[in-house]
């Protein structure tokens, strides 16, 4: 593995890790699960993880074949996408929920819901929303079916999944460790470093529609 494939692995699993933020859905899970039993919740994490991790693998696969079906440009994909998680990041370092993800309707809807809240809108839109759909995507361009890279970008997804999984399984024992102004605080942390990756996703579609 070369420095540079080292390096994109990185921007991989920082990207994905960040714009699904797995530490921050911590309270949303607490808040559309608070009706449901210990194992009941455990059952929706697993299903929600795993929902996640199948969307957006799906979506990794398939986005050259969108691209092509829709007659969509690389560069306006990644113009569009930076857009979309400087938004997202603008609303994380103010500590607000991102419209993005899901709704405070939505959440409130899915209290009288059983597992199926693990599909919706726990998997789509809280996790696998559009902002870390449109990440694996352009990652996934960039990484070109490389040997090393495009391996590095499934594992950035999985790692991610089994993080929001852990946490998700434990929240009720996390809530206890993970007080509100410190999920707040990192969070912002999160934000800013997620903006920055978004400026770079942007100056790369502009580059990359420059030379069209």
């Amino acid at each position: 593995m070369s420095d540079e494939d080292l390096k994109f692995a990185v921007l991989a699993l920082s990207s994905v890790f960040f714009v699904i933020d797995p530490l921050a859905n911590v309270p949303i899970f607490l808040t559309i699960t608070s009706r449901c039993a210990p194992a009941t919740r455990r059952r929706i994490a697993a299903k929600a993880a795993f929902a996640t991790w199948v969307t957006l693998s799906i979506f990794a696969f398939a986005g050259g074949l969108i691209f092509k079906a829709f007659g969509i440009s690389l560069g306006a994909f990644k113009i569009a996408g930076g857009i979309m998680l400087l938004l997202m990041a603008i609303d994380m370092m103010r500590a607000q929920p991102s419209p993005t993800r899901t709704t405070a309707k939505e959440q409130d809807e899915s209290l009288d819901r059983g597992d199926d809240i693990a599909i919706f809108p726990l998997a789509v839109p809280m996790l696998a929303g559009p902002g870390a759909i449109a990440t694996v995507m352009v990652l996934m361009s960039r990484a070109a079916w490389n040997p090393v890279r495009t391996p590095a970008v499934f594992l950035a997804v999985t790692i991610t999944c089994l993080v929001a999984w852990v946490l998700m399984r434990s929240a009720t024992h996390a809530e206890k460790f993970l007080p509100e102004p410190v999920l707040r605080a990192f969070e912002r942390v999160m934000g800013l470093l997620l903006a920055a990756v978004a400026v770079e996703f942007v100056a790369g579609g502009i580059r990359d529609m420059w030379h069209l």
